[in-house]
């Protein structure tokens, strides 16, 4: 796998904590915050697929776009699009007032992204594992 793939994957997998972390906490959870690592980690995972496939992304916080590219090398990805839709809301909409996101938010965006990055995991597994 190559070296900036694996950083694109070892920053997704902060904001997975991160989010992960936040949903669990005991009191005061700041449910913005979980729908915001989340579409940030997924958006990461995404980016290190891209990556690793030699396809150009440009700097973007919207997963449609990034879904888009990634049709082109699997149009299954579609099945993904509702998901990615939400998530994409979540990169820059919550973290100014006027929206906030519930309980119940937190925890779609938080299995949201829990699917996108098992489906982006082992996608990456088997394009390794061709590459042999």
């Amino acid at each position: 796998m190559k070296p900036i793939t694996q950083e694109w994957i070892r920053k997704a997998e902060g904001d997975f904590a991160t989010a992960q972390r936040e949903l669990q906490a005991q009191e005061n959870q700041n449910y913005d915050a979980v729908c915001f690592h989340c579409q940030q980690c997924v958006e990461k995972w995404l980016k290190a697929c891209l990556q690793e496939s030699d396809i150009f992304f440009s700097r973007t916080h919207d997963l449609t776009q990034l879904l888009n590219l990634l049709q082109g090398i699997d149009p299954s990805w579609e099945s993904t699009r509702l998901q990615l839709d939400t998530l994409t809301v979540y990169a820059v909409e919550l973290r100014c007032p006027g929206l906030s996101a519930s309980e119940s938010n937190a925890t779609e965006a938080f299995e949201s992204c829990k699917q996108i990055r098992q489906r982006v995991r082992a996608h990456l597994a088997s394009l390794v594992s061709e590459k042999g």
